[in-house]
This record gives structure tokens, C-alpha cells and sequence, in this order.
């Protein structure tokens, strides 16, 4: 799937949903404005909190929420965690407007449901929410930039790779990645064809990065290499946005298996890696130089 294609499919989804028109089927309410209800029914908000649940700016939910306010469908109130402020809760007349919303809404995916056998319904929930999750990390990776690595990366990504092992306690000595020899000179190693590195920049600072390259010493196997990451941008869903990446890119080299080594000190990349489906294996492969790495895993492509 390209972008095209991907904008086209939820372009249609968003116009099959009713999102471009006036009201919500039978019920008195913009699509924005009943997104706010449902909000409100889930917990009292202010209007900072309703522009991040909704995704829109401040004024777009000051307005929707004076609307839903002068209809009688929501009342402010004292916030019961911080008395010098005010939330906003549901009216008892909003909330019977938004149970007949649950009640028609319901009936049209029961609808949609009935279209699709069960096998189907579970893939759709399991892609549905691939989705959402990919569309909530591209948020919050909001002024952050992946790219291919350059000569001029060379030393500030390996600082960014000392600085990590330093944090983490992997030392030189003891024989993990930032002992390397080529540290410093990585551009060099993933100027092959079949070899690729990505930069995560933060304004024009690199802040992390990972790559991939074949494995020494086994044929048809590539190697998931330097994935270090400072501690600003973790949590953004950004190291199993370059392991796709990764991954993507050895399986159109013509990869059929990708390896890696990792320590139990880093153990949510372990989380992830097994997310992605690699699995744990007993026995080294290759040739890494990095014998201390006690965790080896390996997924088919």
C-alpha cells in the first residue's frame, strides 16, 4: 500500500461514517459535537482536556462545548480535583439525547456487523487498531524527522549511542556495541546497497537511531543493528517505527531472516521485538562480536 491509497481508504471510511455531514442520523448533533457528549459521559472535562481528546484546536472546543451548553445537553461545574477551576458534565437532557445516539448508532454497526463472518470481524478489530495506533504514534512523532544517515551523523549518533550504553551500564569493556571500532565511521558500514541506517532528528540535533545490515557469516540473514534511543523521544512508538522500517527494507533486499542481539537491561526493546515476532533462540548467529549480548532472537520474513 502506497500513501495514495492509504488516504483514499479513509477518506471513503470517513464519508461511509457520516463525518462530513451536518448531524449524527436522526439525532440533533454535528459529528464533533457528539464525539464531545461521549467524552463527557466517560468523565468531566475542561475545555484543554475536550481539544486533546477530540484532537482539535482550543477554540474548536470552546465553541462546540458553548453550543452543547446553550442546547441544555452540558452545565459546568466546580472541578471536584482542583476547586479554583471549572469542568464541564452532562445535563440529564444530554444525557438522554446521547443514549438515543448509543441506541441509533448501535443498530447501524450491528448492521454493518451482520455484514461480515466472524473470521473477518476479528481481523477487522485487530486492523482497526493497528490503525489507530499507528495514527496516535505519527501524533506524537510531531517534529521529529527519520532519515537515511549521512557522513556528517557520524559523531553525533555515536554520542547519542555512548550516551545510551553509558546510561544503561553497557560498557566498552565489557564488549557491547559502543566498543565497536566503527563507531565513528558508520556511515561507512551502511553505504551498501544492502545496508541501511535511519537518523531520528529532533529540530537538526540526532537524537537516536537504528539500522540494518547482513549478517556476517550466514547467508540470507540481515542483522538489527544500534537501535539507541535518548530518553525525550521514547515513548512516541518510534523504535517499532524504524524496526518496520527495517524490516520492510531487508525483506525487499531479499532477506529471509533477520537477527538480533540485546541485553536484559533493555527490556522494553525485548518487549517490542517479541511484539514484532521475533522469537528467542539459544545459539548465536554470525559473526557480531558481541558475545556478551545474552538475549538472541530471530524472525522469519
Amino acid at each position: 500500500m502506497n500513501p495514495a491509497s492509504l488516504r483514499d481508504l479513509s477518506r471513503q471510511l470517513v464519508r461511509q461514517l457520516g463525518m462530513l455531514e451536518t448531524q449524527c442520523g436522526e439525532v440533533s448533533l454535528t459529528p464533533v459535537q457528539a464525539h464531545a457528549l461521549i467524552e463527557l459521559e466517560r468523565s468531566p472535562c475542561s475545555v484543554n482536556q475536550m481539544a486533546k481528546l477530540l484532537n482539535v484546536d482550543k477554540s474548536n472546543a470552546s465553541r462546540t462545548l458553548n453550543r452543547l451548553s446553550k442546547l441544555g445537553f452540558i452545565k459546568s461545574i466546580t472541578n471536584p480535583k482542583d476547586k479554583r477551576s471549572q469542568v464541564t458534565t452532562l445535563t440529564e437532557q444530554g444525557l438522554h439525547t446521547l443514549q438515543q445516539l448509543h441506541q441509533q448508532q448501535n443498530h447501524h454497526y450491528q448492521q454493518v456487523i451482520d455484514q461480515l463472518p466472524i473470521e473477518q470481524l476479528t481481523q477487522l478489530e485487530s486492523t482497526l487498531t493497528i490503525y489507530n495506533q499507528a495514527l496516535l504514534n505519527t501524533e506524537r512523532q510531531k517534529g521529529l524527522k527519520v532519515r537515511p544517515l549521512t557522513p556528517a551523523d557520524n559523531l553525533p549518533i555515536a554520542s547519542v549511542i555512548r550516551t545510551v550504553s553509558a546510561e544503561f551500564g553497557l560498557t566498552e569493556e565489557q564488549g557491547y556495541a559502543v566498543g565497536d571500532p566503527t563507531l565513528d565511521c558508520m556511515s561507512e558500514v551502511y553505504c551498501a546497497s544492502n545496508a541501511q541506517y535511519w537518523i531520528i532528528e529532533a529540530g537538526e540535533t540526532v537524537v537516536g537511531g537504528g539500522g540494518v545490515a547482513p549478517l556476517i557469516g550466514e547467508e540470507g540473514v540481515c542483522e538489527l543493528q544500534k537501535m539507541y534511543f535518548l530518553p525525550q523521544i521514547r515513548g512516541k512508538g518510534l523504535a517499532k517505527t524504524l524496526v518496520t522500517k527495517a524490516l520492510n527494507f531487508a525483506q525487499k533486499q531479499g532477506y529471509k531472516h533477520c537477527y538480533l542481539e540485546t541485553t536484559a537491561e533493555l527490556s522494553a526493546a525485548v518487549a517490542l521485538y517479541e511484539s514484532l515476532g521475533f522469537e528467542h533462540i539459544k545459539q548465536a548467529m554470525g559473526n557480531t562480536g558481541h558475545e556478551v549480548c545474552e538475549i538472541r532472537m530471530l524472525k522469519v520474513l
